[in-house]
């Protein structure tokens, strides 16, 4: 499988400000890429930072006002391998987070989908949230977490994802989010998908199925979209101004939906 991915964002610096990007895809493909960042059309320096999961974070420090622009470029040939347990991960993904705060919502799983388990679980809390949600962009605010979404019914991919994991960690199935490129996704944006914890494996929860789920292209991932923001403003002050993103598959894949899907 070969795939092409492409981040082009430009910013205003209103002020002295310290950025971190997460737009490269994590450790695992083979890939070819470039990633580009100017200041008023001059190069600024840009300093990787490992995170989770073979997550790539880009520091860029020091930036003055003006206009930055970032661009970012990969080709991936073939797939990750599959990442291995790890006892610490199926803790932390179980415990309630900032936009999944599955303590609260513990009463509505249990009622929902009392007596499932394993993938007809998963299949489940899937096919409920896509049915009661409606998909509306610039329905839902960044501050929104799974209870928002639940009582709003509606929402974009990332609030979707929300109430996926709060529902499974709500049934004691550790689940986090991905950040990812979607081939096949329209409108073409970053797009959030769950991913849960199942004998052994993690495997991808989109109950928006906007994409199919064996072409996905991971970028970042954690307990929600506090871990997984593709610009984060450590300090000082800077506003978006402009974002395309691109995602392609040289043969886009059917999703079947029948099958466990990891995320490669």
């Amino acid at each position: 499988m070969q795939r092409s991915a492409s981040a082009h964002l430009t910013a205003n610096v209103d002020s002295a400000a310290e950025v971190v990007l997460a737009v490269a895809v994590a450790d695992g493909p083979r890939r070819t890429e470039r990633l580009g960042v100017t200041l008023d059309g001059a190069p600024v320096a840009v300093h990787e930072v490992a995170a989770p999961h073979g997550g790539r974070l880009h520091l860029l420090a020091g930036l003055q006002p003006g206009t930055l622009r970032i661009d970012y470029e990969v080709e991936v040939d073939g797939l990750a391998e599959i990442e291995p347990h790890s006892p610490w991960h199926r803790i932390e993904y179980a415990r309630p987070s900032r936009y999944c705060d599955s303590d609260k919502l513990m009463p509505v799983a249990q009622a929902e989908f009392a007596g499932l388990s394993g993938k007809a679980l998963l299949d489940a809390v899937s096919s409920w949230v896509g049915s009661q949600l409606s998909y509306v962009s610039g329905a839902s605010k960044p501050t929104d977490g799974a209870i928002d979404t639940y009582l709003s019914r509606q929402g974009v991919c990332r609030d979707y994802a929300h109430l996926v994991i709060a529902l499974l960690r709500g049934l004691n199935v550790p689940a986090r989010l991905a950040s990812v490129y979607a081939p096949g996704l329209d409108p073409m944006d970053f797009h959030a998908v769950a991913e849960a914890y199942l004998d052994g494996a993690w495997w991808v929860v989109d109950a928006t199925t906007l994409a199919p789920r064996p072409s996905l292209l991971r970028i970042a991932t954690g307990r929600d979209a506090a871990d997984t923001a593709f610009l984060t403003t450590l300090s000082g002050s800077l506003s978006l101004q402009t974002m395309t993103v691109t995602a392609t598959v040289d043969d886009l894949p059917a999703d079947d939906l029948t099958l466990l899907t990891a995320l490669r």
